[in-house]
């Protein structure tokens, strides 16, 4: 069922008839106990406990004692169980460290935490994979509900002993003609070429990439300086990296995405609205918040 999707094509894949497959499914779950799939219409939907089950099943060919197991852990914290997916730049360690402060809370809470590009990110929400996700920018997917997060002022990111930090605030002109590393791909690097060109300002780039943690790396070896968001700078302090206020204002936006089709746990909306407060937080007191939508 999980595989083929219906009733029908479940039992043309596994050669038998269609009134077979549902007394089969009928059987599994009064002997787990579990109800994995839910009526939606016409279609049967599976329930985050069927997911959950399934998840454990694919990763091995397990036998009927495990996956016993598995349905009594669910049964016993049937609302205890999230997965969450996450662009890089929360994963280098800002959202990992809410997660670990969340979960002390919650002894019986079970979370699985995966980090992947943004794309990934709304492919495993679509699949099923996880519950909950957080990608890049404003997102308008007809198979995703997105939740605009607070949007971050992006901070200048300077080696120490860098001649710039003698300024309280770096401006895109001071950029004229520094080694610079560019962060490579998607609307933030856009946004950074256009504004360039409208101040006229030509940095020398020295090296670019995709991802924000290893920008910053780089800028932590002393080779140039770059604009970057505020939860990988967050990581480097102390290790290299000094963050500035930059201007003119540039904005990093991120959603939280869920599944339109699917059900929404309430431990994972629990996790949501206090990650969201937990962000604002962060962001205002470091004095780089935007909105709080």
């Amino acid at each position: 069922m999980m595989v083929a999707g219906t009733v029908t094509d479940a039992a043309a894949l596994m050669g038998v008839t269609q009134p077979a497959v549902s007394r089969m499914l009928r059987d599994l779950q009064s002997e787990l106990g579990l109800r994995l799939f839910e009526r939606h219409g016409m279609k049967l939907v599976p329930t985050n406990e069927g997911l959950t089950l399934y998840a454990e099943v694919a990763r091995s060919f397990v036998g009927l004692e495990r996956i016993a197991q598995v349905a009594r852990e669910v049964k016993e914290r049937r609302a205890g169980v999230v997965r969450v997916s996450s662009m890089p730049a929360l994963m280098n360690g800002f959202l990992p460290r809410f997660v670990g402060s969340f979960l002390r809370e919650r002894p019986k809470m079970d979370l699985s935490l995966h980090g992947a590009s943004s794309p990934l990110v709304l492919e495993q929400i679509l699949s099923g994979q996880s519950e909950l996700g957080f990608a890049m920018g404003p997102l308008d997917h007809a198979g995703v509900i997105a939740l605009p997060m607070p949007a971050a002022r992006m901070q200048a990111a300077l080696p120490e002993g860098h001649p710039l930090l003698e300024k309280a605030v770096i401006h895109v002109s001071d950029l004229h003609g520094q080694d610079y590393v560019a962060l490579d791909g998607g609307r933030s690097r856009m946004r950074m070429d256009r504004l360039l060109d409208v101040q006229g300002v030509r940095p020398v780039l020295r090296a670019e990439t995709t991802l924000s943690g290893i920008v910053c790396g780089i800028v932590a070896s002393g080779l140039g300086i770059s604009v970057c968001d505020p939860y990988t700078l967050r990581e480097f302090e102390n290790r290299g990296v000094v963050a500035r206020p930059f201007e003119p204002a540039m904005a990093f936006e991120f959603s939280a995405v869920r599944s339109a089709q699917r059900s929404f746990p309430a431990i994972a909306k629990s996790l949501l609205d206090a990650f969201r407060a937990h962000t604002t937080r962060f962001l205002a007191e470091r004095d780089c918040l935007l909105s709080e939508e």
